[in-house]
Formats: C-alpha cells, sequence, structure tokens
C-alpha cells in the first residue's frame, strides 16, 4: 500500500491543470492515476490527428448514450480521452472560455467566487495568448492560445464575409470583452503541435518530484473511513492496488467518470444505489443527475470552388501539406478544422449571445456514418456550417448499469425534452439558410447536399435536426456544484457534500453549461480549485 497527501483520479483537463498548480507549489506528495495511457501516439500531437483519436480504443472511452428519445432514440457517440491529457488529448482543439454571464449565474446561484471578475484573472494566468497581454488576456501562461486567422482555408474567409451580411458583426477575438459576432477560432497549439493540458500542466509537474503518474491504472473504488474519504482502490496490469491520501482524495474524471466512481463508491442516490447492491455512504440525489451537454446541427453544401476536400484527399495533396507541415510546423495539419464560427443571439430579448456557429471547409459524407476522416473527405469539394445552442435548458443523467466497475455507465442525454431547445435549433437551422443565401455564399454553393432545398417547412426542419443532430462532445454538470445537498453535490470549495476529504475537480461540476466549447472552462477549474487547496 502507497501513502501520499492527496491522490488525483484522472489526468485530464482539468487533473492536469489543479496538478501542475499544486506540484509548483511544492507542498504535497501527488498521485495521479490515470486508466489510459501516455499520450505518445504521433496522432496526438498532429493538431489534425484527432480524427483519428476520436476513433482510437486505445486512448478513448468511445461511450454511448441509451437511445436518445428526442433524437428518433438515436444512440449518439461520446468520446471522452482515455490518455494522458484526457480530452484535451484527442478534442477538435477550440479555445473558448466562455462569456461573462455564464459565470456571473454560477455565483448567483449562490457560488461565491465563481463570478467572472473572480475567474478572469485564472483565465489570465493560464493563457500564453498569441495576442499579447491586455485586460482580456495574459501572456507566460501554461497554455499556449494559437490565433489562427492567417492559416485558415481561403472559404473560412468566405463563411466569415457571408455571414457579416446576414448581419452579424466581425469579432476580431471570440474570447475578448465580448462574445458576439463572427471571426475565426483560437486553438490550442503550440510551435504546430497540440499543447494539452498533459503538456503546459502535467509534463512540468512530474519534473518536480513530488508528482507521481500510474497509467492503465483503473480506480474502482473510493475508500471510506466511516465518511472520510482515506484512499482509493485500483486495477493496473491485472492487480489491485489501494492507495491511500493523508489529506484528500480528488475526482477529475469527467463528466461520465467522476459520478460514475461516486455511485460504485457509495456516494449517490440512494435508491438507485440500493438498486445496484451498492451499501450508502451518502445519499446525493445530485450524483449522476443534471448532465448537460451542447447538441450541433449541419448544413452540407457541395462547392463551386476547392475546399480541404481537394487537399486532403489525393496524394499529391497529403503529400503537399505534409512537407508544409515538416518544414513550417503550419498548414492544414497544424490547425484544426473548426476555422471560423462566432456568437450570435437568436431574439433580441435574450441578455447574451445564445447560438455558437461554426465552418468547417471540408466534408465527409461519404465516411462510415460517425466516423470523422478528416484526412480522407468527400471526392467532390465541400463544406459544412453549423449551429450549437450555448444554453440548453435540457437535463440527462448518468446511472450505474452494475455495480461491475468495468462495465460502462447509463448516459442518459435527454437531448431536445424542452419545447425551449427544439425552438433554439430551429431558429439556428433557419439562420444557416439565411447565410446561404448572402450574396457570397450564393457565388459558393452549387447544392445544398443536406438538409436539402425540399427540407423547408418547421416541421421538415425539425425532423431532419432530429435525425441528424449530434453531440458536440461538451458532458458536464453531473456533479454540478451548489450549496444544497440536494440539487447540488459539491460546495463551491468543490467538496462533496456528506462526507469529508473528497473533492470532484473537472467539468462536471458546472453548475449550467458554459457557451461555447468546454476544454478552456475545465482547465479553468483545475486553476481554481488548485487556489481554493492551496489558500
Amino acid at each position: 500500500m502507497s501513502s501520499y497527501d492527496m491522490i488525483v483520479v484522472g489526468a485530464g483537463s482539468a487533473g492536469c491543470a489543479l496538478v501542475g498548480r499544486l506540484a509548483s507549489a511544492g507542498k504535497h506528495r501527488i498521485l495521479v492515476l490515470e486508466a489510459g495511457p501516455q499520450d505518445r501516439s504521433p496522432w496526438i500531437h498532429l493538431p489534425i490527428g484527432y480524427g483519428k483519436s476520436f476513433y482510437a480504443p486505445s486512448v478513448n472511452w468511445m461511450y454511448r448514450t441509451e437511445p436518445v428519445p428526442g433524437l428518433d432514440n438515436r444512440v449518439i457517440y461520446q468520446p471522452r480521452g482515455k490518455v494522458v491529457g484526457g480530452s484535451s488529448s484527442i478534442n477538435a482543439m477550440v479555445f473558448v472560455r466562455g462569456q461573462a454571464g455564464d459565470f456571473d449565474a454560477w455565483a448567483a446561484e449562490g457560488n461565491p467566487g465563481w463570478a467572472w471578475k473572480d475567474l478572469l484573472p485564472l483565465y489570465r494566468r493560464m493563457e500564453d495568448h498569441d495576442l499579447g497581454a491586455s485586460a482580456s488576456h495574459g501572456t507566460g501562461g501554461p497554455v499556449h492560445v494559437t490565433d489562427i486567422s492567417r492559416d485558415v482555408h481561403p472559404l473560412t474567409h468566405r463563411f466569415v464575409q457571408a455571414v457579416q451580411e446576414a448581419g452579424l458583426p466581425f469579432n476580431s477575438d471570440l474570447n475578448g470583452a465580448s462574445a458576439e459576432g463572427v471571426g475565426y477560432y483560437q486553438i490550442n497549439t503550440r510551435g504546430g503541435f497540440r499543447d494539452s493540458a498533459a503538456r503546459a500542466y502535467l509534463r512540468p509537474a512530474l519534473k518536480t518530484g513530488r508528482v507521481r503518474l500510474e497509467t492503465g491504472a483503473l480506480v474502482t473504488r473510493i475508500l471510506f473511513d466511516g465518511r472520510r474519504a482515506v484512499g482509493v482502490e485500483y486495477r493496473q496490469n491485472g492487480q489491485t492496488h489501494t492507495a491511500r491520501a493523508s489529506l484528500e482524495v480528488i475526482l477529475s474524471g469527467g463528466a461520465i467518470n467522476s459520478p460514475h466512481l461516486l455511485q460504485l463508491s457509495g456516494v449517490g442516490p440512494a435508491a438507485h444505489l440500493r438498486d445496484m447492491g451498492i451499501p450508502i455512504v451518502a445519499d446525493l440525489p445530485a450524483v449522476g443527475a443534471h448532465l448537460q451537454d451542447h447538441l450541433c446541427y449541419d448544413h452540407v453544401y457541395r462547392s463551386r470552388e476547392p475546399s480541404l476536400n481537394d487537399l486532403l484527399l489525393p496524394l499529391w495533396g497529403k503529400i503537399r501539406v505534409g512537407l508544409q507541415y515538416l518544414l513550417t510546423r503550419r498548414g492544414p495539419l497544424a490547425l484544426s478544422v473548426n476555422q471560423g464560427g462566432g456568437f450570435y443571439c437568436t431574439r433580441p430579448d435574450v441578455p447574451q449571445p445564445d447560438m455558437q456557429l461554426y465552418f468547417s471547409p471540408l466534408s465527409y459524407e461519404k465516411a462510415v456514418p460517425g466516423v470523422r476522416a478528416l484526412m480522407k473527405p468527400d471526392d467532390f469539394s465541400g463544406f459544412s456550417t453549423s449551429v450549437s445552442p450555448c444554453r440548453p435548458t435540457s437535463r440527462g443523467e448518468i446511472r450505474l448499469k452494475s455495480p461491475k466497475p468495468e462495465e460502462a455507465p447509463a448516459i442518459r442525454p435527454n437531448y431536445l425534452a424542452t419545447p425551449e431547445d427544439q425552438a433554439a435549433l430551429l431558429a439556428g437551422a433557419k439562420f444557416l439558410r439565411e447565410i446561404a443565401a448572402t450574396p457570397t455564399f450564393k457565388a459558393l454553393i452549387d447544392a445544398e447536399i443536406h438538409p436539402g432545398t425540399t427540407t423547408a417547412s418547421d416541421a421538415e426542419l425539425l425532423a431532419d435536426i432530429r435525425a441528424r443532430a449530434y453531440s458536440v462532445f461538451h458532458p458536464c454538470g453531473s456533479v454540478r456544484m451548489g450549496r444544497d445537498p440536494v440539487t447540488g453535490a459539491v460546495d463551491p470549495a468543490l467538496r462533496v457534500h456528506g462526507v469529508a476529504g473528497l473533492r470532484v475537480v473537472d467539468a462536471s461540476i458546472f453548475p449550467s453549461i458554459p457557451s461555447g466549447n468546454i476544454n478552456a472552462p475545465s482547465m479553468l477549474v483545475g486553476e481554481k480549485a488548485a487556489d481554493l487547496i492551496l489558500g
């Protein structure tokens, strides 16, 4: 049996940020347990390689939801990083911090210290931003944020122009004082390589000698002495091990794995735990409840001008972009395919932008359904525009299927369960049509492949949404923060209600989903938790 001051379960976005800050303080001996392997795969570090990692069981939990009633009972794919760096090692690298109002709402719900004024300094501390130091951004931090505006595909500039013709202003910094408008996404790369949370935070932490990282270590339960967490049990290389924590056990497994482990360990809804035959340590109804995610919906077009398809599909194109990357660390291989986008208000009465836009200068309609073969796009010039409502009102849940730790939990996201969410995506679909009708896009579009111009009425568009919408892979909120132990699972210091020595530090603690991609807010939670622990 090994003993440490702290045990961190999960080396993902938040876990790496937390460990990095704790290690730099030089006060604690920390054990980090990661179920996946080291992040050695070249597809992790090559930015566009996420098209491979998204469907690689060697580095990905590859979860599937239960059939979703609101999406024609389809099973929706939920990739989660099972590797050092977690989902920051396999995601599309888009860096979006969320809007000030998102976090002010967290504080207004009774979570002091989580307002935008409290968190902006942490974001600035985190960043090493291409745009330089300012009131909005920081430099010299562990996470490099790359401005890709000069490197995007020419069609991305056409998209930005078309959206302005559709009525949105140009925004030169979508992480600036306001998110509203259209522009170019910023991404987490450094020197042409993915800048994952592992590279930014964990590698420096390991060099301090105060952190031990164990990979291939699946934590099966939290060990309690009465109602105090004192360690964990984990399996590694076919052997069962225990590790003790003199101060705290910290879960950083993410919105699926953290509630799963809590429930396996007897912390969760009492009736559900009894059904599973698990002894109850703490009855917390919010563990596994309040699951939220962003849903995405595409319109796909055949282009009259060359798209990224024309460069990534033929052998000569692969050779060209490969040489460009090897010689300059730039070009398509150094980017995400989510190159342009922005945020806008779907109605005049909403207080802040409630819809996110994406533009991808390629298409892969001929790929196996559900597989984004980014290096094998369609054999015609194509591109897509997408919408994703920022603050969905539908709520789902994570529940055990059995008391066996190796069996994945039941994931019930409950997409489009509310009229508000259905209306939001319908409004988004109509705005995509407005963009397509602008002079710039009318000159560019040869044909609308999906949903097709015959899909015109509200009922037809909603039916297409139910048939084709998909997760944009931002699950959160399943161990939500709140003072009330009925509606919240952790307090504002991220300590689990009803027990001692146990915190949760990952996206599962979000009281409500932030506007946009959630990797940056997840790392922010790690930064905030480090301050809470050290303070």
